[in-house]
């Protein structure tokens, strides 16, 4: 009975003494303080943080900086259980597709003061900080900008020589790219991860500006909308694999590295996915096509940073972490390997940034007076929810041929407009 007892006794000592936020360890005895971080999407981008790590504690010898790498379709779902726990790290990587959440639940730390007083006030691009202030009801800064990134359709030079410029032209490629039994003109995402991928392709299709009205009512079952994902629905087997209704991003990423698809929609972040499977000379990226009038369009993909936890007992040191990550060096460096934009203004004016043809050709497109840019509702706490599980089960449905592409889009308007009321009603809107 004292075995186990004593076995009881170490267990909790064990879970107290690795855990984080405001239970890290303060390094006592070494003169070190120990701060935890979340990388939001371990995996593919550990390395990056290891090297950074690596740097940031060599000029910074008595922070000590604990990585944990959380897979990014569990990530929500393990801030959520740290903070009803009170078990946050001290730093975590956060987007704005759950800020909302987050700051719902009052668990990160403004960074407002801070920016003011630290070295990269002014360096970091505007647009960036505002769309992460425009997440929330209180208009603060909640989560410091590290990238954003920008939807893209790879494509295989050797089957596509020219990028089409509409979307008349991109259905002409893709059906006239396919060659029957297993070559073929476009990958679908059916899959996780699939409705933000169709919501970007509808509206820059038809040029709608805004996710909501005058009234409130979401615009994404406009006619318009409905016509584009009819066309698109109408690609499944035809033009696209079968397997497609079902495919998330490493099975999209796969099929494309096969050599079998001519092109893939996704965004800047899977740049190293497609060098390694078939060579950065063999592939290459376009924007999303052009809407009514020659006008482009595009929606605003998530800004990805980091956030300081309210409970973390060594700010200071959290805060040290975080200006390092988003300094020109630091920004300029995660960037590079991720082939993402840089928030820091001082590394988008690096030369490997014009090098890189598909980053070159996302700034351009979004520093272009002509591209009109629609921010979806990350504000809304449900908006994510509705995205993914709500919607994607019924995304498929409608490349299966079981659901009306204007039944689905109805559906998902009527959603986003109950949350979007709700939401008005609650900051009193």
């Amino acid at each position: 009975m004292k075995m186990k007892v004593t076995w009881a006794a170490l267990a909790v000592l064990a879970v107290t003494a690795t855990g984080c936020g405001s239970d890290s360890g303060s390094g006592e005895g070494s003169g070190k303080t120990t701060i935890t971080f979340w990388d939001n999407n371990g995996g593919a981008r550990t390395p990056v943080y290891q090297e950074l790590i690596k740097r940031f504690e060599a000029t910074n010898p008595k922070i000590h900086v604990e990585y944990v790498g959380v897979p990014i379709a569990s990530v929500q779902q393990k801030y959520d259980t740290a903070v009803a726990g009170g078990d946050t790290p001290d730093v975590g990587g956060v987007t704005t597709s759950y800020l909302a959440n987050l700051t719902g639940q009052q668990a990160l730390e403004p960074a407002d003061e801070w920016l003011a007083k630290s070295s990269v006030n002014g360096r970091l691009a505007t647009p960036m900080l505002d769309s992460v202030r425009k997440t929330v009801p209180d208009g603060k800064l909640y989560l410091v900008p590290n990238t954003s990134n920008m939807d893209v359709v790879w494509y295989l030079k050797d089957r596509l020589q020219q990028a089409p410029q509409t979307w008349d032209e991109f259905f002409k490629d893709a059906d006239g790219l396919t060659r029957k039994p297993d070559q073929y003109g476009y990958t679908i995402r059916g899959g996780a991860g699939s409705i933000f991928q169709i919501l970007a392709e509808m509206y820059s299709y038809s040029g709608i500006g805004q996710f909501f009205d005058a009234s409130g009512r979401s615009t994404v079952n406009d006619p318009k909308n409905a016509e584009f994902l009819t066309r698109m629905a109408g690609l499944y087997k035809k033009d696209t694999p079968e397997a497609d209704v079902t495919n998330d991003f490493p099975k999209m990423v796969a099929a494309f590295g096969t050599g079998k698809i001519a092109m893939m929609h996704h965004n800047l972040g899977s740049y190293n996915d497609h060098v390694k499977a078939h060579g950065k000379d063999k592939i290459g990226a376009f924007a999303l096509p052009t809407g009514p009038g020659g006008r482009r369009t595009v929606v605003a993909n998530p800004v990805d940073g980091f956030a300081v936890f309210k409970n973390s007992e060594h700010k200071d040191a959290a805060w040290k972490f975080v200006e390092f990550l988003v300094s020109h060096d630091g920004n300029s460096y995660w960037n590079q390997q991720t082939g993402q934009i840089p928030a820091n203004t001082d590394a988008q004016g690096d030369s490997w940034v014009q090098s890189l043809d598909h980053l070159k050709t996302a700034v351009d497109t979004l520093n272009d007076p002509n591209t009109q840019v629609v921010s979806p509702p990350y504000y809304l706490p449900q908006f994510s929810s509705i995205t993914k599980a709500d919607t994607e089960p019924l995304f498929q449905k409608v490349l299966l041929g079981q659901m009306k592409p204007q039944e689905f889009l109805d559906t998902l308007a009527q959603k986003l407009t109950d949350a979007q009321a709700e939401w008005k009603k609650a900051n009193g809107g």
